[in-house]
C-alpha cells in the first residue's frame, strides 16, 4: 500500500513540472466558408497529406505582406508539411458562391487560444488565374477586412462579417491571416470563392 502511494506521489511530482513546461500553443482554422484546410479535414478534398488531421496547424512567420511565407507557399503558411494547400489543383478547389457587395461571415475554430494582434482578410485581384499558386502580386495587399484584437485571447469559435469587394469575377481566393501577439508567427488560411 505504501509503495503505491509513493509511486503516485512520484508520478504527480513529475507530471506537474511537465505540464507547466509545455506551453499551450495556439491553433485555429476557418471552418466556414470552408477553407482549403477545412475541406481536407472533412474529406471533401482528398490527397491532402497531414493537413487532413491538422487543419488548425497552418502556422508560419508573421509580418505579411512585407514578411511572412514566400510567394507560392502562402496557403500553407510556408510550411512544407502542408504544401498540398498551395497546389492550385488546376483551379479545381471547391469554391463558395458569392457576389460582389455581399456580406460574408468567416468563422474561425480554435483548438487553443492565444493572445491575438489582429485578423486580416485579403482577396485576389481582378483577373486572378486560379490555376496558379497564390503570390503577393496576385493579391490586393490592402485587406478588405481588419479586425484588431489588442492582445486578447479569442473564444473557441469566433466570426467576422465583411462586405466583399466589387470588381471581381470567377474563381478568387481569400487569404485569412490570424496574427499572434506574443510569438513570431501567424496562422494562414486560403478560402476559394466564385463570384
Amino acid at each position: 500500500m505504501r509503495k503505491r502511494h509513493i509511486l503516485a506521489a512520484v508520478a504527480a511530482a513529475v507530471a506537474v513540472p511537465l505540464s507547466v513546461a509545455v506551453p499551450a500553443y495556439s491553433h485555429g482554422w476557418v471552418s466556414t466558408p470552408p477553407s482549403r484546410a477545412a475541406l481536407c479535414a472533412a474529406g471533401t478534398v482528398t490527397g491532402c497529406g497531414d493537413i487532413q488531421w491538422e487543419p488548425q496547424s497552418v502556422e508560419g512567420p508573421k509580418g505579411f505582406p512585407s514578411l511572412g511565407p514566400a510567394d507560392g507557399t502562402l496557403c500553407a503558411g510556408g510550411n512544407s508539411r502542408f504544401a498540398q494547400l498551395d497546389d492550385p489543383r488546376g483551379g479545381a478547389w471547391p469554391a463558395t458562391k458569392v457576389t460582389a457587395g455581399q456580406k460574408l461571415t468567416f468563422t474561425w475554430k480554435f483548438t487553443a487560444r492565444h493572445a491575438t494582434t489582429q485578423f486580416r482578410y485579403f482577396l485576389t485581384k481582378a483577373g486572378y488565374n486560379a490555376s496558379t499558386p497564390l503570390t503577393r502580386s496576385s493579391l490586393d495587399l490592402a485587406p478588405f477586412l481588419t479586425v484588431p484584437y489588442n492582445g486578447a485571447q479569442p473564444p473557441t469559435t469566433l466570426s467576422h462579417t465583411a462586405t466583399l469587394p466589387s470588381g471581381r469575377t470567377g474563381h478568387q481566393v481569400v487569404l485569412a491571416v490570424w496574427d499572434i501577439a506574443d510569438t513570431g508567427n501567424a496562422f494562414y488560411q486560403c478560402l476559394d470563392v466564385t463570384f
